[in-house]
C-alpha cells in the first residue's frame, strides 16, 4: 500500500472498485474528526466515494494534523 512519511508514516491509501480509503484513523482533533464522519469506514479508515469529488481539503486537513502529531512524537522519542 503507498504511503507518504515523514517522521513516520503520514498516511497509505489504497484503490478499490467504489472508493479510495484513507489510513490511519484520525484522531486527536474534535473538529476534524466531525468534518471527516460521512467518509468513516467501520475500522476509523476513510472511504472516499469515485462517484463523489475527492475532498482535497479536507485531506490537507488530516496530513496537516498528523505532521504535527508525528512530529511531537519523534520529539517526545529523543527526550527520552
Amino acid at each position: 500500500m503507498p504511503a507518504f512519511t515523514q517522521d513516520g508514516i503520514l498516511v497509505y491509501f489504497a484503490a478499490f472498485k467504489k472508493h479510495i480509503g484513507l489510513y490511519p484513523p484520525v484522531r486527536g482533533d474534535a473538529k476534524l474528526e466531525k468534518s471527516i464522519a460521512s467518509y468513516a469506514g467501520e475500522k476509523g479508515n476513510l472511504r472516499f466515494p469515485l462517484d463523489q469529488p475527492i475532498p482535497y481539503e479536507l485531506i490537507e486537513k488530516i496530513v496537516k494534523l498528523r505532521v504535527k502529531q508525528n512530529r511531537a512524537k519523534a520529539r517526545a522519542s529523543q527526550r527520552g
